[in-house]
């Protein structure tokens, strides 16, 4: 038997950093753009907006960041 391990497919996906002054991250729920965040504070009011409670924002099953966790939030 072979296991093949489960990707999560959380609702919020977090962008990578996007230029601008200053830069941000867009940020999906259900696939759909719903803003932009500059800070991870902002993803969390996205969230709460959209009824989505998230407990741990390094747990996959709940957010996918993309290029850059969490903590990234300048262009490198």
């Amino acid at each position: 038997m072979t296991y093949t391990p489960q990707f999560p497919n959380p609702r919020i996906t977090v962008l990578p950093v996007q230029p601008g002054d200053p830069p941000f991250r867009i940020v999906e729920i259900d696939g759909e753009v719903i803003g932009t965040a500059t800070a991870v504070t902002d993803v969390l009011i996205a969230a709460a907006a959209a009824g989505i409670p998230v407990h741990d924002l390094d747990d996959p099953a709940a957010v996918r960041w993309v290029g850059g966790g969490k903590l990234s939030w300048r262009l490198h």
